[in-house]
């Protein structure tokens, strides 16, 4: 039937013309962002799964900035407690020296000097030993220090506070000792030798901490690019092939306009019937 009224071929090929245009607008969207899946809209099961993983993503990285702090603050004890051992290896050097009982009195005053210099600056190293406002040498920091060891906040890894300082539990020298005389030289010797063991313990306990602490760092790292290449996976879309498909619906939609002009002139014929 001839009608002016319903054209049945323009409906058809207006409709045709309308998906390919949303299919189009699609894939230029897919191609804009670089995801097959930007919003719910797009697939509301594989969005909500790789926002969860985002989010896992996200918690890592606190978990990492956590690690970094801990690792940092562990190091400069370590650090300190290096600079420590050494003090006390000259200061028993220098007590040892002084435990000589033929040393001459100016001999042993000399030594002296050096000896509570090199005391004095094991406080010194102790008060500075601090990062982020911890100091895990100083016996202020009772319980250590705590990084967050997963992204949920739930498991968190410990490092032990160790007390260097002169009168701590480590050291456990008096901030008054000397080498003044040859008794005093040879009960400092005694002392030294007891602190070194000790602070020879307390470093292999933070410098075992220090390593959990990286090896946990380079678990949560490799974790956070497992997740990210999962959500990859998930949602980015395949750039050459939508490239090829973009071109595809592009002669597609040339093609839909062509037949949307033909249908659109066809009660034109109409007309003939009239002349």
């Amino acid at each position: 039937m001839a009608s002016v009224n319903t054209n049945a071929g323009a409906m058809v090929a207006l409709q045709n013309l309308n998906k390919t245009n949303s299919q189009l607008q699609t894939v230029q969207n897919r191609i804009n962002t670089g995801l097959a899946v930007s919003s719910a809209k797009d697939n509301g099961g594989i969005y909500a799964i790789a926002q969860n993983m985002r989010a896992e993503v996200g918690g890592l990285r606190a978990v990492t900035n956590s690690l970094d702090l801990a690792v940092s603050t562990v190091d400069v004890a370590l650090a300190a407690g290096d600079a420590i051992s050494d003090l006390l290896i000259e200061m028993k050097e220098k007590a040892l020296a002084a435990s000589d009982v033929s040393l001459d009195s100016a001999s042993r005053t000399a030594l002296d000097e050096d000896f509570k210099a090199l005391r004095d600056q094991i406080s010194t190293i102790v008060e500075n030993a601090e990062f982020n406002g911890t100091n895990l040498i100083d016996g202020s920091s009772s319980g250590g220090i705590s990084a967050l060891a997963n992204a949920k906040g739930t498991n968190t890894i410990n490092v032990a506070d160790e007390d260097m300082s002169l009168s701590g539990t480590i050291l456990g020298l008096s901030s008054g000792t000397d080498i003044a005389t040859q008794s005093d030289a040879a009960a400092a010797v005694t002392a030294i030798e007891s602190a070194l063991t000790n602070l020879n313990s307390a470093l292999s306990r933070l410098g075992t901490g220090s390593k959990s602490l990286e090896i946990h760092k380079t678990f949560v790292s490799k974790l956070s690019d497992s997740l990210e290449k999962g959500i990859g996976n998930l949602v980015d879309a395949d750039l050459a092939k939508e490239s090829a498909r973009l071109q595809s619906l592009q002669v597609k939609q040339q093609l839909g306009i062509q037949a949307l002009s033909i249908a659109n002139s066809a009660p034109s014929t109409v007309l003939g019937f009239f002349r």
